[in-house]
């Protein structure tokens, strides 16, 4: 799969920009562990052209980490372009455009999937970012604002009338949030049309090895993104490369070197940071881990690491499910 010059392989996995969670740290485990593309957390593009710091940060990206695309988001043609100018200098080989994110504070107020309730501004927006930059331009959004009105399949033809080079759809409306189940069958429909000239990428509910290439093969997308599966489980993208390479599971990974992963992944926050910041921002990641699924009255450790404020009283905590897991897989 291309993205114009950028090959990505065949059957890519890529890591979905999520808020609070694709921070570079943690885009350098997933490329570390197989993903072949990441993405940063979303920036917002008022906040970017009135040069706010914490935003402008997000704007990190090293090349270790290609390929690796920035997203962006917002209601108006001319701040997006504005903005999309500033991306640009960052040097990202792929500016994103967020047209999905559903909560309230975004949608609600007419960006990222707020915009599935005024395709026209959508539109507008789309051209006018492509004719700004000189970078590949892809969108990423859903299947519609509701399930009445699931315009996808139009949809994705006027965007990349508009120029975009690749195409991410959410397998849900901006309605159902999070809920539910992801349905892909409207995605297998962009692309199987075959006036769709662009990569098509499937994203929703991929949270094992089978149901990545299950998506593949169904469904024929180009790529799979996956995205919270990704909590507390960076190492995700190689199991389902082993998978789709052997037709068998990653025995090499047990529970010992999985919590090694984790341990990493709270030092690189806090390198990052620093212990408070790096702490308050990691700790919830490894509570949602699917590594302690199954291990008896865990919600009360779960908890204590939810409260956790120092990287020693978090690692006495991963030193304790340690011994729980080994008994938990030896028992």
């Amino acid at each position: 799969m291309k993205i114009r010059h950028i090959d990505l392989g065949e059957k890519p996995i890529v890591l979905a920009p999520m808020e609070d969670v694709t921070d570079p740290a943690f885009r350098m485990l997933c490329k570390e562990f197989g993903a072949d593309m990441v993405y940063t957390e979303f920036v917002s593009s008022d906040a970017l052209i009135r040069s706010i710091h914490s935003t402008l940060r997000k704007l990190n990206i090293s090349d270790a980490e290609r390929p690796v695309a920035i997203q962006i988001y917002g209601k108006d043609a001319d701040t997006m372009v504005e903005a999309a100018h500033i991306v640009e200098s960052a040097k990202p080989d792929i500016l994103d455009i967020n047209f999905g994110c559903p909560v309230k504070r975004v949608a609600g107020k007419g960006a990222g999937a707020g915009l599935l309730q005024n395709i026209p501004k959508m539109l507008e927006i789309t051209s006018a970012v492509v004719k700004a930059v000189n970078i590949p331009v892809t969108v990423k959004t859903r299947l519609g604002w509701d399930a009445e009105h699931k315009v996808i399949t139009t949809l994705a033809e006027q965007l990349q009338d508009c120029g975009i080079e690749a195409l991410t759809i959410h397998g849900r409306t901006r309605a159902q949030m999070y809920t539910g189940e992801a349905d892909w069958t409207l995605i297998g429909e962009v692309k199987k049309n075959p006036r769709i000239r662009i990569p098509i990428i499937g994203n929703g509910d991929v949270t094992t090895p089978e149901r990545a290439q299950e998506c593949f093969e169904r469904y024929g997308v180009d790529a799979v993104m996956v995205g919270r599966a990704s909590f507390g489980r960076p190492w995700i993208f190689k199991e389902i490369k082993h998978y789709m390479a052997t037709g068998e599971h990653d025995q090499s990974m047990d529970h010992r070197w999985k919590l090694g992963v984790l341990r990493r992944e709270v030092e690189e926050s806090v390198n990052m940071l620093d212990e408070r910041r790096g702490i308050l921002h990691v700790r919830r990641h490894l509570a949602a881990s699917p590594l302690f699924k199954g291990i008896p009255s865990f919600k009360e450790t779960r908890i204590r690491m939810l409260r956790a404020t120092t990287t020693e009283e978090l690692f006495t905590i991963l030193d304790e499910i340690a011994v729980l897991l080994d008994d938990y897989y030896q028992g």
